[in-house]
C-alpha cells in the first residue's frame, strides 16, 4: 500500500511536507498505520492536475466514460476483500458487515451510475431552446469515517459519469480504504489528474479544497457542524456545495402494526454500524398504550447483539471509531439517566470483559420526552430512544420536531396510512414497512441535515451545470 504517499496526477507521489497521521484500530486502541498529511501546496498541485485534465475530460463521450466506470468496477471488485479487512481494521466495522454491507455498497453504486449513464439525456429541447447539462468542473470530495468507501464511490462514480474531475480527502479517521481506492482508481488507469487523493485534517486539507478558488464544487458528508464550516469556507467563491449531515431518524409505530415483526427491526436499523450512522432509526416512537410491549421486545433484541472483537465473524457490533467519539456518547447515555428516562439495558461504561477498544454497550431507553437530549442530539452510537405518543397527528408532530431531516420510517399494516404518514413527515428519505436498498432513490435532507442529493440520476446531476443555448432550434 502506497499509504506514505499522495495520488496526484495519475501517479504516487510523496507529500510536500513530513506530518504524518497515526491510524489506530478502535478495538484494540494500536497504531495499525499512517498516512502522509498532506499540505496546502499538496492541495494546490491536486487542482492544478485536475484542471488541466478537465480540459480534455470535459468533453469526454458517454460511452468512454462508461467503459472508464466499467473498468472501475473490475478493479474494484478484484481488491473487495482488501477493503473490507482494511475498513474492519481501520473503523471496527465486523468483518461480515464489512465484507457484506460497506465493501458491497461499492459495486453496487458503480452498477447504478453505469445504468444510469447508459440512459441519460444531457440534452433536451424546450421550444428553441437547447436545455443541455454540462460538468460542473473541478470538484472537492471530502468523505466521513462510518462509511468510508460507500461515501467515496457515492461522488466518484457520479463525478466521473458528468465528465468532472476531482481532488478526494478521505476522513482522516479511516485514510487507509481511501489509500486502497486509489490504488483502485490507478489499476483502472482513469486519465491522468481525473482523481486525485490527499489525505490531512479537516482543519487544513479540508478548508485548503472548500475555499480553493480552483475548485467549483465542493460535495461533502459529515457533521452538520463541519458542513457549516464547509460551506462558509466556500462562499467567498461562491461555488456549489452538496452535504450530507446529520440525522436523528423517528421510527413511527402505527397502533396497528405486528410488534413481533416491527420492533427487532427497528433496532437493528439503530443499532447497525454500532450506530454509527447518520440514517439511524434512534428514535421509536410508539402508542402509549403499547410501550410497554414495545421496551421487552426491544430488550430481547438487545440481547442478540454481541460486542467484541470485529475479526469475529460471530460479533455483530464493533467499537466508536475513537476515545472522542466514546466519551460523547457516554455522556449522552448519562444525559438520558439524569434526565428521567428509564434505562431498560445497556448503559454507561464498556460491556464486561471488554477492557481496551472504545466499546459501547446496546442501551435502551423508553419513557423518553422529545426535549431530552437524547431525543434532540445525534448521538451516532448504539443508543435507542422510545418515545410514546397518543394519537397519530402527536407523532407526526414529535417525529418532525427536530433540527435534522435526512431519513425516516413508518410501519404499519395498512401501506395506506404509511403513506399518508410518509407524506407528512420532513425528511428526505421515509422508509415504508422496512423495504429493501434502492440505490436509484436521491439519497439526502432536508434541514440542517443537508442539500443536494446523492444516489443514481438526482446523484450525477449535482455534478451538472445546466446551459440555455436560447434560438438553438431556430431555422
Amino acid at each position: 500500500m502506497h499509504s506514505r504517499q499522495i495520488y496526484i496526477d495519475g501517479e504516487w507521489r510523496n507529500s510536500q511536507g513530513t506530518g504524518v497521521i497515526d491510524v489506530f484500530n478502535p478495538a484494540t486502541e494500536r497504531k495499525i498505520g499512517e498516512v502522509s498529511e498532506a499540505t496546502a501546496a499538496d492541495v494546490d498541485s491536486a487542482v492544478e492536475a485536475a484542471q488541466r485534465a478537465f480540459a480534455t475530460f470535459s468533453r469526454s463521450s458517454v460511452d468512454d466514460r462508461i467503459a472508464l466506470l466499467e473498468a472501475l468496477l473490475v478493479s474494484f471488485e478484484k481488491r473487495k476483500g482488501d477493503i473490507a479487512r482494511v475498513l474492519s481494521d481501520e473503523m471496527g466495522c465486523p468483518i461480515t458487515a464489512a465484507t457484506n454491507i460497506q465493501a458491497a455498497s461499492g459495486p453496487n453504486h458503480l452498477r447504478e451510475m453505469i445504468r444510469v449513464l447508459r440512459d441519460y439525456d444531457f440534452d433536451e429541447m424546450s421550444g428553441t431552446t437547447l436545455l443541455t447539462r454540462e460538468p460542473i468542473g473541478v470538484c472537492g470530495l471530502i468523505t466521513p469515517w462510518n462509511f468510508p468507501v460507500n461515501q467515496i464511490i457515492c461522488k466518484v462514480a457520479p463525478a466521473i459519469a458528468a465528465g468532472c474531475t476531482m481532488v478526494l480527502k478521505p476522513s482522516e479517521e479511516a485514510p487507509l480504504s481511501g489509500i486502497v481506492f486509489a490504488e483502485i482508481a490507478d489499476e483502472a488507469d482513469l486519465p491522468k489528474g481525473v482523481f486525485n487523493l490527499v489525505n490531512g485534517y479537516g482543519a487544513t486539507v479540508g478548508a485548503a479544497i472548500s475555499g480553493h478558488p480552483g475548485i467549483d464544487m465542493v460535495s461533502f458528508t459529515g457533521s452538520t457542524r463541519a458542513g457549516i464550516e464547509v460551506a462558509r469556507a466556500a462562499a467567498n467563491n461562491v461555488k456549489r456545495v452538496a452535504q450530507e449531515l446529520g440525522g436523528k431518524a423517528p421510527n413511527i409505530l402505527l397502533d396497528d402494526v405486528d410488534l413481533e415483526k416491527a420492533v427487532a427491526p427497528g433496532v437493528a436499523r439503530c443499532f447497525g454500524n454500532a450506530g454509527q450512522s447518520c440514517s439511524a432509526a434512534t428514535r421509536m416512537l410508539v402508542p402509549r398504550a403499547m410501550q410497554d410491549r414495545v421496551a421487552e421486545l426491544a430488550r430481547e433484541a438487545a440481547a442478540t447483539y454481541v460486542v467484541g472483537d470485529p475479526s469475529r465473524e460471530d460479533v455483530n457490533m464493533g467499537p466508536m471509531v475513537n476515545a472522542a467519539q466514546y466519551d460523547k456518547v457516554q455522556e449522552l447515555i448519562q444525559s438520558g439517566i439524569d434526565e428521567g428516562a428509564t434505562l431498560i439495558c445497556g448503559g454507561t461504561g464498556k460491556p464486561d470483559g471488554l477492557n481496551a477498544g472504545h466499546f459501547v454497550k446496546p442501551t435502551i431507553f423508553t419513557d423518553v420526552t422529545n426535549d431530552m437530549r437524547i431525543a434532540r442530539e445525534e448521538i451516532f452510537g448504539p443508543v435507542l430512544s422510545i418515545l410514546p405518543y397518543d394519537s397519530e397527528e402527536e407523532a407526526i408532530g414529535i417525529a418532525n420536531d427536530t433540527p435534522y431531516g435526512l431519513a425516516a420510517y413508518v410501519q404499519s399494516a395498512s401501506l395506506e396510512r404509511a403513506r399518508a404518514v410518509g407524506r407528512a413527515l420532513r425528511a428526505g428519505g421515509v422508509h415504508l414497512n422496512y423495504p429493501a436498498v434502492d440505490r436509484g432513490a436521491p439519497f439526502g435532507g432536508y434541514k440542517q441535515s443537508g442539500n443536494g442529493r446523492e444516489w443514481g440520476r438526482f446523484g450525477l446531476e449535482e455534478f451538472l451545470e445546466i446551459k440555455a443555448i436560447v434560438g438553438y432550434g431556430t431555422d
